[in-house]
């Protein structure tokens, strides 16, 4: 099990359950005194003690206990440099990044290590992952049909097929036929992700995932 935690950024989901979203920095706040709450009471084996802006804990104690020691692997999302990398590195065993080029990966992973050497962790304690949109096409004629909302798009509807896959490779998809998959995926490899969590939206097509897993997968 990992225990996925983030600062929430959907306010239909908050309104749907009575919570109230709030902006970013209330958020990130709570999203900080959260994870503190969280990591004491997986860690203590003592009721514990907690007066917080948004959380209070008096004498609370986490039962049953976690069987493996500090409880279940926290994976935090974000790329934030300001806030949200060093909570990473205060609190999280897995750190997941969203929607990033390469190269922005690269760097941000890269910050990580140095806060993290700063805090006396050692960098490759800290697991690396990115989340990514994920359009597939078997060959180029499926992938463009994939691709014809572009058309709509006043920000894609001018420019070719190969610059709009070369665009939104940049962007945080992994999009394109096999072989250009298998060279995307590879290229966040070359740069430290230890997983990648690929977005599949398309939910009724099972056809396509399945010659997703069976003609990249492979090649991995």
């Amino acid at each position: 099990m990992i225990l996925g935690l983030g600062a929430g950024w959907q306010d239909r989901e908050h309104r749907l359950f009575g919570h109230e979203l709030g902006d970013i920095p209330t958020r990130m706040a709570r999203f900080e005194e959260g994870l503190e709450v969280i990591t004491r009471l997986l860690n203590s084996d003592e009721p514990v003690t907690y007066q917080g802006k948004f959380f209070q804990l008096r004498e609370a104690l986490l039962l049953p206990r976690p069987q493996r020691p500090r409880g279940p692997e926290i994976m935090i999302g974000g790329n934030g440099p300001k806030r949200t990398l060093p909570l990473v590195v205060r609190f999280a065993d897995i750190w997941n990044g969203n929607f990033l080029s390469p190269a922005a990966f690269e760097e941000r992973s890269v910050m990580l290590d140095q806060l993290l050497r700063t805090a006396g962790r050692n960098p490759s304690d800290l697991k690396r992952t990115v989340m990514l949109s994920l359009t597939f096409g078997r060959d180029m004629t499926e992938l463009e049909r994939r691709l014809s909302w572009r058309q709509n798009d006043p920000q894609y509807a001018s420019k070719s097929l190969d610059k709009v896959i070369e665009e939104l490779s940049m962007n945080g998809t992994i999009v394109g036929t096999p072989d250009m998959i298998s060279d995307q995926i590879n290229a966040y490899s070359k740069v430290g992700a230890d997983e990648l969590v690929l977005q599949w939206f398309d939910l009724d097509d099972i056809d396509g995932l399945r010659a997703f897993a069976t003609s990249v997968l492979p090649r991995i």
